[in-house]
């Protein structure tokens, strides 16, 4: 039975390129299901695309996860498959961070190949869409059953690219946080996950203030008035601050890696 693919990119929704993708794993895998994750993610946004693996897949079955936010398509950077510790998932993307959050939560790689000469790609090879000449076809391979071994050469899953992110830290009674995303509504996520809270000593109903100005720490949006600032953990359990009906972003001025510094009242 053909295994399902989640397919994430930066392609847009305007031009073909997603499309044609589909068309070439529905040739070589025409019993999987594709699951479109997005592919609005900003162009060349690696970092985006890893958070969003990160935090969605896993929502998603078991599967084959196609990625392709791809800057360095054509250059020396590998393609990658690699499978992970738990729940046996396949992932196919260029080597270069994007899926290194993702598997890490899924206990880490365990076995992973090198897919740039792949036997699987498609002839001839364009050097500046691998979605669809390499990634694709490989991902299909995998999802109609194939083993790893069958689509590239061995790689130390030790060498496989992780991206570098920034942590929290406390100090004293501070948390400093970062700004990891900012969604279309201005809420913005720290990095601070659910397990890390009682670690740093926060607290539901805790009055705190962010860079300077009050923000209770509340369930949702609605916990305080229409403007006002509030400390909450979102969809993904992780820490965020918004403004209800507003934008937090703007309030405070913040921009992704921004240092966010929350403090008890």
């Amino acid at each position: 039975m053909s295994r399902p693919i989640t397919f994430l990119s930066d392609y847009g929704y305007d031009d073909e390129f997603v499309g044609v993708c589909h068309a070439v794993i529905a040739q070589r895998a025409p019993g999987s299901r594709i699951f479109d994750l997005t592919h609005g993610i900003e162009r060349h946004d690696v970092r985006s695309g890893a958070l969003i693996l990160r935090r969605s897949l896993p929502y998603f079955p078991a599967g084959v996860h196609l990625a392709v936010v791809d800057p360095q398509v054509g250059g020396e950077r590998r393609g990658i498959a690699a499978r992970t510790a738990d729940e046996d998932r396949v992932f196919v993307a260029p080597d270069n961070g994007l899926i290194s959050l993702a598997t890490a939560h899924f206990g880490g790689i365990v076995e992973a190949v090198d897919i740039s000469g792949t036997p699987q790609r498609l002839e001839p090879t364009a050097t500046t869409f691998h979605g669809r000449d390499i990634f694709s076809p490989v991902a299909a391979h995998l999802a109609a059953g194939a083993h790893l071994s069958e689509c590239g050469t061995p790689l130390d899953p030790d060498e496989v690219v992780v991206l570098e992110m920034p942590l929290a830290r406390a100090e004293g009674d501070q948390l400093i946080a970062h700004a990891l995303t900012i969604d279309r509504f201005g809420n913005v996520t720290l990095d601070v996950e659910h397990e890390e809270l009682a670690a740093f000593g926060l607290r539901l109903g805790q009055q705190l203030r962010v860079n300077g100005d009050d923000a209770p720490y509340v369930a949702t949006f609605i916990d305080v008035p229409a403007g006002a600032l509030l400390v909450y953990e979102d969809a993904y359990r992780s820490l965020a601050v918004a403004v209800n009906r507003g934008s937090a972003a703007e309030v405070l001025g913040l921009e992704i890696d921004d240092e966010v510094r929350i403090t008890p009242r």
